[in-house]
């Protein structure tokens, strides 16, 4: 329901202003549904992993699946703080998280595990990779970022879109929903002592997941985690010939 002031101001656009304001309104309901499509395909795409760990292995490496999709509003909100243009074509040269997917993974060789098996995927191509398992920020925060483009099949043909797949472990996971909470209250203006008992905590997190990954070799023989680097790089690996930085 239209307000007063807004019924008012309605009435004195013309009809071809209107017109390609309803355009406009289209075109970009287009363009985010296929951020969603192509979030669904990547999910689907684990979802058959995960599925498939369960009948048939006595081990599944994916804990939980979870995935957001960015506002419209967050993202000319990016682009703002980027100095670019909000159009179509910036935004997707830009902004690569538009839709994200998290994996939830118990030890830190899973987490390459499913890294291995995802990028494997002949219709999957990496554009980036940020191991924040291998080399964490800063602040402790660590996790497996991949950028992978994934086709997504309309009536107008294929559509290639970028999905932002995060990969970490549970540990990984509590730490980085804390730190989010505590920013958020925040306001992103944390005490510099919460800070410091956040980073070492992310240290506390850190040391369970080795010992954790220790354990777990001595019960199943699981081999080391390999960085996302070596795993791409690696003879036989798909995402070898694919473009990745690190």
């Amino acid at each position: 329901m239209l307000t007063a002031r807004a019924q008012r101001t309605l009435e004195t656009i013309d009809g071809q202003t209107l017109d390609e304001m309803r355009a406009l309104r289209d075109e970009t309901e287009r363009f985010m549904l296929r951020y969603k499509f192509g979030m669904d395909e990547v999910i689907t795409k684990l979802s058959i992993l995960r599925e498939e760990f369960n009948q048939t292995h006595d081990y599944n490496p994916i804990e939980h699946i979870s995935s957001r999709l960015k506002s419209l509003d967050s993202v000319i909100e990016k682009m703002a703080r980027k100095g670019v243009e909000p159009s179509f074509d910036s935004i997707r040269d830009t902004v690569t998280d538009i839709a994200g997917v998290r994996v939830t993974c118990s030890f830190v060789s899973d987490a390459y595990r499913i890294f291995e098996l995802l990028t494997a995927q002949r219709d999957i191509r990496v554009l980036r990779v940020k191991d924040y398992i291998r080399e964490p920020k800063p602040n402790g925060y660590q996790s497996l970022h991949v950028i992978v483009e994934v086709p997504v099949f309309l009536s107008t043909g294929p559509h290639p879109v970028a999905v932002e797949v995060q990969i970490r472990t549970i540990a990984m996971d509590f730490w980085a929903s804390l730190e989010h909470k505590i920013y958020y209250k925040y306001d992103r203006q944390v005490p510099q002592e919460l800070l410091d008992g956040l980073t070492d905590a992310a240290h506390t997190a850190a040391e369970l997941d080795t010992r954790m990954e220790r354990l777990h070799r001595e019960v199943h023989g699981a081999p080391h985690a390999a960085s996302a680097a070596s795993a791409a790089g690696a003879p036989g690996s798909r995402a070898r010939s694919r473009d990745i930085a690190v």
